[in-house]
This record gives structure tokens, C-alpha cells and sequence, in this order.
């Protein structure tokens, strides 16, 4: 380590960092620049960020037609109120831009900052909607054991993580969690016969008749569940969780924060099942991480119940960020980028060559399960495959071992994550296999 980058780490201790704990962070890289898959520290390193920032950069870093965008909206318009009785060019044409773009009927959008305020906003929608029809009963939310869907206090204890619960309680009432669909250790009561898709559909329509079908507003699922393993559900589920919400209208809460905008090979994951949500949570790949931005999208009918309300039934929500001009600029860009170069098919493409490299991995004693969709991917470790024992222990060594041969994962329990810029090359991808192998063989 420099003298300077020491002297940096120093006066980074007046910063209280997210999820943060002393002993997690105790020698920070510290990233002064980047461009690519690659991120350059103050000290001289050279990393390859195989988690695109935070499940986020998709375009890649150092795109100067996102900073031009960005200039270019704040000579014109930084920011102005979108709050109602006023509006801003860059967020009318974004959100005509999204409009039916991630599933047929959901054509009206709300901005926020991120993806924990998308979340929340969905949360008070689907309240908000039960109360106009009439039913202000239904408020409570199912969602899955091992998601992850934000820090607000809402998002906190919809997350299924204790982690996340322990310091921060008592819960707020009216979340409740089923069993995950994790075909690999599926944790709830599997009965003869049914598959790990049927068993965890099941669980959600069992559990929406425990608390009774008048209380439960909406379901709310990761199509790909990230932060709780990238756990990739059977192909059987979705169309079930679909009926069943149709059945005891319950809505269906997509929270595609991380999956949205090309991740895993498809604009958005749910269309691999052809199946859509009533309400869509985004953010993160929406400007690639170059602006904070995040939203969600309503359907139809969601929206007309809100067009035929009272005086007094006002949507009163939003935040002083919704619809800010230069994010949405750069929002916009970002998506012409994508379309241009077409990410949805590059993350099936290079999907597949950084999915068979890991399997290969396969070969350690301690891989025990390696999944994933597009280019977002979980390497499960294990101290024996047999009784598929976690070993978070050797998880952490791995992580450690590739950070120091420049390459960057994230241990998630006994899971190490990849997720890289969706602009990635396939010499880079065949990067992350050898410089991964190279680092398990070093720990093995």
C-alpha cells in the first residue's frame, strides 16, 4: 500500500459506509478511476470487476456519451420539481420510452432514486390500490426466505435475510416468508411427486390462505434472486406464482432491480417464463450506475383506479428526486446504448462461455453447485458435495484469493457472485475462469 492510499483510508474513516461493520472494512480498495470491466486503484492495481460495480455498470465504465449526456441536461436543466402540476422534457420522454418496453400493459411509471425506494413505492401502491377498491384490509406481503429487496424500513423486512432484521427491529407487521425456489438445497416440505417449482408455489398459495385472502395485497419475487445466492428458479414456477396471484387477487410484485435491462438475456428476466408482474420494480441498469435512478411501472388497471379517485384519494407519494432530469437524460442514453449494441444478446451469447467456464470449476472438491442465467452467475461452495455442507469459510478465502490476482467477486454466504458490465469481451470472460481457477487452486 502507498503512503497516499494510506493517508486516502484515513480520511475515508469519516464516512459511515453501507452495510458496515469495522471489521469488513478495514482495507478498502480505493478506486480513482476505470474504464471497460476493469477498475484502477490509488495504489496501482488493475481489477477486473466481475460484479459491474454493484450488479449495475451494464454499459461498462468510462462511456463519455453518458457523461455528455449528463453535461449536456445540466447546462440546459439540472433539476426542477416533477411533482404534480409540473414536469421536465428528459423524464416525459423517458417514461414514454419505457411504456410497454419491459411487459405489455405496464405503461405508466413513477421515478425514484434506486431500487430500495422502488421497492417501498411498490409496497404503498399495492396499499394504496386495495384501499380504492374498497378493500383496505389487504396490506400484508408475501415474500421469499434468502431476498433481497432494499434498506428502507419496508424493503428491510420484506428482505428475507436476518442479517439485515437484527439491529433494526422490532419487524414492521405484515411481511411474512415462504421457502425460495432453489433447486439445489430447496428448503420447505418438497411432497412425492411434486417438483421444487410446484413445492415452492405451493408454499406462496398455503400461505396466503394461513393469513387469509382478504389481508394479503401482493407477492413480491427476484426472478433471479441475487443478494440471497443467485438462485435460479425451476422453469415450472413463475406461471404457477402467476396463476396463483390471479386466483386470490393478490398482485404480483416483479422486483427486477438487479435482472432489468438486458442482465440475464432477455430486456427483462420474467420473459423467459412468459409470464408478467402488476407491478415492476427497476433501477441500477437503467443509466448503468452512471446516475442514480430507479422506478417502478404499473399496469393499466392500476393506473385507471388511480385516474377515478376522489378528491380526498389522492396518490400522495413520491419523492423530491422523481423524475430528475439529468438521470433521466442519461437514463435515455443508456438504453440507446444498450439497444445499439445489443446487450439482451450479448448476455445470452457471453452468458453461456462464462457458465461453462465456471462448470469447469466443477473439478474442485469445494464447487459444489454453479447457476446462472445471462450474465449474471453464483458459484456455490461447499466442504462436501455429498451432504452439500456450506462453507462460507473457504467462500471467504476464495474471494480473498481473486481480489489479490485482480479480480473482483462477492462472497454472499457460501456463494460467490458474477455479474460483470454486459459490454464485457469473451477474452475477458475466459479471464475471470483463469484467474478464478488459478485462485481455488491456491486456497484448495
Amino acid at each position: 500500500m502507498t503512503d497516499q492510499t494510506a493517508k486516502w483510508i484515513e480520511k475515508d474513516k469519516k464516512q459511515l459506509h453501507p452495510t458496515y461493520h469495522p471489521k469488513t472494512h478495514t482495507n478498502p480498495l480505493v478506486i480513482e478511476r476505470a474504464e471497460g470491466v476493469w477498475l484502477h486503484t490509488t495504489d496501482g492495481k488493475r481489477i477486473l470487476d466481475g460484479m459491474a460495480g454493484l450488479w449495475n455498470v451494464n454499459a461498462g465504465y468510462g462511456r463519455e456519451e453518458l457523461a455528455k449526456a449528463a453535461y449536456d441536461q445540466m447546462k440546459d436543466l439540472a433539476f426542477t420539481s416533477n411533482f404534480s402540476g409540473m414536469t421536465n422534457l428528459p423524464s416525459i420522454t423517458l417514461a414514454d420510452k419505457l411504456a410497454g418496453f419491459a411487459y405489455e400493459g405496464l405503461n405508466t411509471t413513477l421515478f425514484t432514486s434506486g431500487g430500495s425506494e422502488a421497492n417501498d413505492s411498490a409496497f404503498k401502491t399495492a396499499r394504496y390500490y386495495w384501499k380504492r377498491k374498497g378493500k383496505p384490509g389487504k396490506y400484508k406481503v408475501i415474500a421469499r426466505k434468502g431476498s433481497y429487496h432494499g434498506v428502507t424500513l419496508a424493503g428491510t423486512f420484506a428482505t428475507g435475510l436476518e442479517k439485515y432484521h437484527i439491529m433494526f427491529g422490532p419487524a414492521i407487521e405484515g411481511f411474512t416468508h415462504i421457502p425460495a425456489p432453489n433447486p439445489y438445497r430447496y428448503e420447505g416440505q418438497l411432497n412425492i411427486g411434486e417438483t421444487v417449482g410446484q413445492a415452492a408455489a405451493r408454499e406462496l398459495e398455503e400461505a396466503i390462505l394461513r393469513e387469509g385472502q382478504d389481508t394479503v395485497a401482493a407477492f413480491i419475487a427476484e426472478p433471479v434472486m441475487g443478494v440471497g445466492g443467485v438462485i435460479v428458479p425451476p422453469a415450472d414456477y413463475f406461471p404457477l406464482v402467476r396463476a396463483i396471484c390471479d386466483k386470490y387477487e393478490v398482485l404480483f410484485i416483479a422486483d427486477e432491480v438487479i435482472t432489468g435491462f438486458g442482465r440475464t438475456g432477455e430486456w427483462f428476466a420474467l420473459k423467459h417464463w412468459n409470464v408478467k408482474p402488476d407491478i415492476l420494480s427497476f433501477a441500477k441498469g437503467v443509466t448503468s450506475g452512471y446516475a442514480p435512478l430507479g422506478g417502478i411501472q404499473i399496469s393499466d388497471e392500476i393506473r385507471e383506479t388511480m385516474e377515478s379517485a376522489a378528491d380526498q384519494e389522492g396518490y400522495m407519494h413520491g419523492f423530491t428526486y422523481s423524475g430528475h432530469a439529468m438521470t433521466c437524460a442519461v437514463g435515455l442514453k443508456n438504453i440507446e446504448i444498450m439497444e445499439r449494441e445489443e446487450f439482451p444478446k450479448r448476455a445470452r451469447e457471453l452468458g453461456k462461455r462464462l457458465f461453462e467456464g465456471l462448470q469447469s470449476l466443477k473439478e474442485f472438491s469445494f464447487v459444489g453447485d454453479v447457476r446462472g442465467l445471462g450474465l449474471i452467475c453464483g458459484v456455490e461452495i461447499v466442504s462436501d458435495k455429498e451432504s452439500k455442507t456450506a462453507d462460507p469459510a473457504m467462500t471467504m478465502k476464495i474471494f480473498k484469493a481473486a481480489q489479490e490476482r485482480g479480480l473482483r467477486t462477492r462472497p454472499l454466504g457460501n456463494t460467490l457472485a458474477f455479474s460483470p458490465p454486459l459490454s464485457i469481451n469473451e477474452d475477458e470472460i475466459d479471464e475471470i475462469i483463469k484467474r478464478l481457477g488459478a485462485s481455488m487452486d491456491g486456497v484448495g
